[in-house]
Order: structure tokens, then sequence, then C-alpha cells
């Protein structure tokens, strides 16, 4: 009799635990939670039911099929790819592009693969757009080339649910010869401005002494203060001998009166030097006729 109704409280409890257990598996897979970042998109029977999140919310499972999406910012690595620009130069041009899903019903129901598409379509218009501009304008313009490749990436996907916030053209690999060639370019182009810019000091000193002269013509005296400037200068060295007259004379006049002192000064030295040849040579006539005695 006690047998009868221990195995009958056995199975009081166990029918009571079969559906406790079975409720707590439905309400595990009913309840989901996802973070701040990330949606889900539901599909109730096949059929596009909505988007849920971030937080606690319900689903019917079996019923519901559920996937995740993750709404922060990814970055693709486009590979190098090989370009050849309006001007027929062949290069190597990698960028990094810069996305995030903004409608995760569009990205899932739209597109099979949004990572894939996205990057695949990267690879291609970097392609066209680069093999339309030329060399110069890919070195110099790299603002402009992605602002462009952002905007035609962005018109692309925007029916995929995906923004593209930014756009980067990270290196550009030119072959050996074309280095050289920008090389010597660069050169020339430093050479010719070297030039225009002594071309043009020599024409503005040129101007500037004209206007000199047309003063010192109109006021001789200033002319006179440039002299005696001169002078001073030419004093410092220590190395010639100026005489300048009392009177007013002109340079001319000063130069002949240095030269003419510089032949007076000459004419002395070589005199004196005859008078010790001859001093020499007598000395020696008067050593020979003692040797003789």
């Amino acid at each position: 009799m006690k047998t009868n109704n221990i195995q009958g409280v056995h199975l009081d409890l166990f029918n009571t635990l079969i559906p406790l257990f079975i409720v707590l598996v439905i309400l595990s897979q009913a309840i989901k939670i996802v973070r701040e970042y990330e949606r889900v998109v539901i599909f109730r029977l096949g059929r596009f039911s909505g988007v849920k999140g971030p937080g606690i919310f319900f689903i019917i499972p079996i019923i519901d099929r559920v996937m995740l999406l993750d709404l922060r910012v990814f970055t693709i690595d486009v590979a190098k790819q090989v370009v050849i620009t309006k001007d027929n130069v062949s290069v190597e041009v990698d960028a990094v592009i810069y996305y995030r899903v903004v409608d995760p019903a569009k990205a899932i129901i739209q597109v099979e693969n949004y990572r894939v598409a996205t990057s695949l379509l990267s690879q291609t218009t970097l392609r066209d757009v680069l093999g339309q501009i030329e060399l110069d304008d890919l070195l110099s313009k790299r603002d402009e080339l992605n602002k462009k490749l952002q905007e035609i990436l962005d018109k692309h996907t925007d029916p995929w649910g995906i923004k593209v916030t930014a756009v980067t053209l990270r290196d550009v690999s030119l072959p050996e010869s074309m280095r050289r060639a920008i090389a010597k370019q660069a050169e020339s182009e430093r050479e010719k401005r070297s030039r225009i810019i002594l071309a043009d000091g020599e024409f503005q000193a040129s101007k500037t002494m004209t206007d000199a002269a047309r003063l010192y013509e109109e006021v001789p005296a200033a002319l006179k203060l440039r002299e005696l400037q001169t002078l001073v200068d030419i004093a410092r060295e220590k190395t010639l001998i100026v005489v300048t007259p009392s009177s007013d004379a002109g340079t001319g006049s000063v130069a002949g009166l240095t030269a003419a002192l510089n032949r007076e000064l000459s004419e002395r030295e070589a005199d004196r030097a005859d008078e010790e040849r001859r001093a020499a040579t007598k000395d020696s006539s008067l050593d020979s006729i003692r040797l003789r005695r």
C-alpha cells in the first residue's frame, strides 16, 4: 500500500516537472536581449515581421527566425588595385572605406551579404573613378577624390541600408621610372623659379640704381657724400694711400693723384734697389782686391 502511494507521488511530481521544464525551455527561446549597438530582424513564418532592439523583447519560438546585425562603423581595407590613369600611367592604389548599417531591414532583405557586396563595390568604384583622372590630380587632389568616391559609394549602397561615412586613399605606388621623371620635373620647376627670382632681383636693383643716379644728378652734394663714404670704407683695409684735395674735385682727380703717388713710390723703390746693387758690387770688388794682395 505504501509502495503504491510512493509511486503515485513520484508520478505526480514527474507530471508536474515535465510541463515546467517545457515552459522554461520555451521562455529561454522566447526571451531575447540585444545590446545598444545591435538590432534584430525578425521573420515570422518567412515573412518580415519587424526590427527589435536594443534591450529585452520576446519572440515566438519555432515560428520566428531572428538575424542579428551590428550598427557600429565597419572598415574595409581595399587591397591594392592596379589603375591606369587618364594619361596612361599605371599605378597601384589602396584605400580604406568606413561604413555602417542604418537600415537593418534593407541590409538583410535587399542584399545577400552586405559586407561582401560593399567591399566588391568599393574596389570597382575605385578603379573606375581613378581611371578617369590624370596622375597629377591623383597626387594633388586626394581630398576631392575622397569626397567623390564617398558620394558614389553612398549613392549605390543607400538601397541596401548602408551609409558610407568616409573614404580615404591610403597610398599611391608609382613605377620607378615615373618617380625619376617626377623628380626631374620638380627639379626643373625649382630651377625655373630660382632663375625668375634672380632675374627679378636684378631688375629691382637696376631700377633702384637708376633712381639713385637721378638723385645724384639733381643733388651733386649727395654724390660727394657718397664718395667720402666710399673712401672711408677703403681706408678700413689699410692697404692703400688715398690723397684727397681740399678743394672740390671730382672722383677722377682723386684717382689721378692716387695713381701719381703710387708711381712716385714705385720709382723711389726702384732707385733704392739700384743703390743697394751698386753698393753690393762695390763691396765685392774691394773683397777681390784684398784677396789678390
